[in-house]
């Protein structure tokens, strides 16, 4: 079981005193990197450089040490870690594919995807359950923008475990449970990670819409309670692929629902890699009447662009 407290690393700006390398006595961060000067603060720059953390972005997308299996590490075009508590983000083609990997059985990815070309169509969850009649996410289950159109389409799933009625937290409830909800504190909002996020790509938090979150489940029970059903274990993945030019915005943080005293989270692996969109001769293209139009408008607006 791992917590964002215990699981990330020490940050460099971290204001708390750390141990210093000679074991003598405590020391902060400013005693151990010289920057008293531009020539010292250009040696102390270079000198982090080749290090590698637990949680980042491999670069380039080939270097992962954990290319998902049949894919040939040259055709990455994305690969991450993303720490427990910690966010990323990406803008994918039309056709990527993009794999959610949860190593330990404690990861929770809360999604919001856009249409890259045009933010202001987004995820709508309500449609996403409603168009295809089936309120739990599972294999070819599509994400559907509030304009009508298929934004992305599970293709894999082997956790089964997954939610689109909660959300995802925010910083008043992580207040409330955990005692904090600073974006780099022990315990981050879905909320406000995703704000970060946005705002890498000229989005403000009146953009963002509820989110859908995989590897946590939950399930309406017949009184309409919403129960957590956690997670299928270590080692599930989701696979999903762009039917369009997508902004994706990831947060992973626990679960508004999980019962744990703690904030538990584990990792998050991700990888993407070219593909192409669902055609007219796969079978979810025309399964229902609605996904069929749906499909249909999500060709148009493509071809229309030249995607």
């Amino acid at each position: 079981m791992t917590t964002a407290e215990e699981s990330r690393p020490t940050a460099p700006h971290d204001p708390h005193p750390t141990e210093h390398p000679t074991g003598q006595s405590p020391a902060r961060v400013r005693d151990l990197h010289r920057t008293d000067s531009v020539r010292s603060a250009r040696q102390d720059a270079r000198a982090q450089g080749g290090q590698a953390g637990e949680w980042m972005p491999h670069l380039p997308a080939s270097s992962s040490p954990y290319p998902p299996p049949g894919v040939d590490p040259a055709a990455l075009v994305w690969a991450e870690t993303v720490a427990p508590g910690g966010y990323t983000h990406k803008v994918l083609a039309r056709g990527t594919r993009l794999r959610f990997d949860d190593p330990t059985g404690d990861a929770c990815a809360h999604l919001l995807l856009f249409n890259a070309l045009e933010p202001v169509e987004r995820l709508n969850v309500a449609d996403t359950q409603k168009i295809p009649w089936r309120a739990y996410l599972g294999e070819n289950h599509p994400l559907l923008s509030g304009d009508g159109r298929v934004l992305a389409v599970l293709t894999g799933d082997s956790s089964g475990r997954h939610d689109a009625f909660c959300g995802t937290t925010t910083d008043a409830w992580n207040e409330r449970k955990y005692g904090d909800a600073r974006p780099h504190g022990p315990s981050p909002s879905g909320r406000g990670l995703f704000v970060k996020a946005a705002a890498k790509h000229g989005l403000s938090r009146r953009d963002l819409p509820p989110s859908v979150s995989f590897f946590q489940g939950v399930h309406v029970e017949a009184d309409g309670t919403l129960a957590w059903r956690g997670s299928a274990g270590a080692g599930t993945h989701v696979e999903i692929v762009a039917e369009m030019p997508l902004l994706v915005l990831v947060a992973n943080v626990a679960h508004p629902l999980d019962p744990r005293p703690g904030y538990v989270v584990g990792p998050l692996r991700m990888h993407a890699w070219r593909g192409s969109p669902t055609g007219p001769d796969e079978p979810r293209f025309t399964a229902t009447p609605e996904l069929h139009r749906a499909y249909l408008n999500t060709v148009d607006y493509c071809e229309a662009r030249g995607l």
